[in-house]
């Protein structure tokens, strides 16, 4: 096995949390870091062997910790640097790891930089941030708009200038144009690789740079009024350009300064804009976030296109990955259903590449309802009536039938889910037909077979309702994945001389384990196989 294939970023498996809504241990409401390490247990049960945590640094948490005033400290409602440091301590003496959220493209309207950048222009910070005058009409710069809606621009009356937010107004941009931004989180990244964190995920890291001359982005042709109002135009200058992989380069460097750590970037872009993110000879990412699996149709042949479209456009040493769910969008049961979250698993848990589980999808969590009053995220506050909240996909970890789902002795900061009573982390362990068992059995067949962990990915076959690949590597059993997309049974009648035939390993009914399969590969409607090739 090559020294790349034994890189602990390319065989594990990640599970996100969201750090508000996995474990409260202290009972107010709110979970914690000492509520993840109580859990440690379950998630070594479970076969992940690194956790990526969403952020818990010093924060006003007018974006729920995406807005940092503190890049080094702790928020108190997550606990002490001390907690931080327990939970890498004890992760490690799992072999796991510990990802960290880095949110570099801004700050928050609190932190010290954008305080004094603000206190004047003639601020040794000003050019910290994207501060730009108005139009000769009185207008903000230019036309771009909020991802959160509105204009992205903010008046501030004492200096009498714009300053540019991509997001909150809360949130104001940070200018990586600027060397000095680039060493200060650089800086940051280093006092967490010190502190022996594994790796980062680098938060909208494609609009870390804008146009320099800030010119307009275009109208959108194919808006629909149901979509977020940042969608009405096409981000062309405020976002993907070409000087952010200088930028991305210098992150890398400094991880290469420290053995084995992972840099993965959060990108919404299409495949062949995605792929230029892994850098020229490995300058880039480690893994830039796939997120084709969180965006497309739940339709077999597209999702089988993408596939291929993405195996042929990764460069020749990087590494895919996989993602079915995260923070930001709709978990994968709400959006394909309990039974089709199953085959969901299998898909994820067996294409090649990196595999990320967003907590509680190992239970079939479904996003929860909340009640317009009872709204938080303020991408849903600033939208209404568009059904854009991300509350939903955020609702604490149900892990007992106890009150409050185990999660807290408190009412929690959003409601459980009221099926949490029959959908529990508690109930499902002992269930062999659960969500939980599946992905257990899929989790641990992946971690015992290097063939599922680094092998080739070969096509077979995919129609209206299959996807059907192998997975090969030398001198190991190969395995072919059988997928139904589809309520309706389909089926799959071999042709020509070499057979695929073998024995089926792991099934969404268990009842077919066991089973030799050699001519048809029928599958009932919502049904997944992974098969052992003779």
């Amino acid at each position: 096995m090559s020294y790349q294939e034994q890189l602990w970023w390319r065989h594990a498996v990640i599970y996100q949390i969201y750090p508000r809504s996995f474990k409260d241990s202290n009972g107010d409401g709110i979970g914690d870091l000492q509520g993840i390490v109580q859990q440690l247990d379950y998630l070594e049960w479970l076969g992940v062997q690194a956790v990526w945590l969403s952020p818990i640094y010093q924060s006003p948490m007018a974006d729920f910790g995406y807005d940092i005033s503190d890049y080094t400290e702790i928020h108190p409602i997550f606990g002490q640097m001390q907690d931080l440091e327990v939970l890498l301590e004890e992760l490690h003496k799992r072999d796991m790891k510990l990802i960290l959220d880095l949110v570099p493209n801004h700050t928050s309207d609190q932190h010290p930089w954008f305080i004094e950048s603000k206190s004047s222009k003639e601020s040794p910070k000003r050019s910290w941030y994207i501060w730009a005058d108005t139009k000769p009409n009185g207008a903000p710069p230019n036309n771009w708009l909020s991802v959160f809606g509105g204009s992205a621009w903010e008046w501030d009356e004492n200096t009498g200038q714009y300053y540019y937010h991509a997001f909150l107004k809360e949130q104001p941009d940070l200018n990586w144009r600027n060397e000095e931004v680039q060493e200060a989180m650089l800086d940051v990244m280093q006092f967490w690789l010190e502190k022996g964190v594994d790796g980062f995920r680098v938060d909208v890291m494609w609009h870390l740079i804008k146009d320099k001359q800030l010119r307009d982005n275009p109208i959108n042709p194919d808006f629909h009024e149901s979509e977020a109002t940042y969608n009405r135009l096409l981000p062309v200058y405020s976002t993907d350009q070409q000087e952010v992989h200088e930028l991305v380069a210098k992150m890398r460097d400094l991880m290469e300064q420290y053995e084995e750590r992972v840099l993965i970037g959060e990108i919404y872009l299409p495949i062949k804009k995605l792929v230029a993110y892994y850098g020229i000879n490995e300058s880039g990412a480690h893994l830039p976030f796939n997120f084709q699996l969180l965006t497309l149709p739940w339709e077999a042949q597209q999702i089988a296109v993408a596939i291929d479209e993405y195996e042929g456009a990764i460069p020749a040493n990087g590494w895919p990955n996989w993602v079915l769910s995260n923070h930001d969008k709709p978990r994968i049961a709400s959006r394909v259903g309990g039974q089709q979250a199953k085959v969901a698993a299998f898909l994820l848990l067996t294409l090649r590449g990196t595999p990320t589980i967003y907590y509680g999808d190992e239970i079939g969590m479904y996003d929860v309802p909340i009640p317009i009053q009872e709204v938080q995220d303020p991408q849903g506050l600033n939208m209404p009536g568009k059904n854009l909240s991300r509350d939903p996909a955020r609702t604490p970890m149900q892990w007992s039938n106890a009150e409050f789902a185990g999660f807290s002795t408190a009412k929690p900061w959003l409601r459980v889910d009221k099926r949490f009573k029959r959908e529990n982390v508690a109930i499902q362990k002992n269930n062999p037909y659960s969500m939980l068992s599946l992905y257990r059995k899929l989790i641990k067949l992946r971690n015992e077979e290097p063939t599922l962990q680094y092998g080739n990915y070969v096509p077979v076959f995919s129609n209206e309702q299959l996807i059907i690949y192998k997975r090969e590597l030398v001198n190991h059993p190969s395995f072919v994945i059988a997928l139904n997309l589809t309520p309706r049974p389909a089926y799959f009648t071999q042709q020509g001389e070499s057979r695929l035939k073998g024995q089926v390993v792991v099934a969404t009914s268990p009842e077919m384990e066991g089973h030799f399969l050699e001519e048809e590969i029928d599958l009932g409607g919502d049904e997944a196989l992974i098969i052992r090739l003779e």
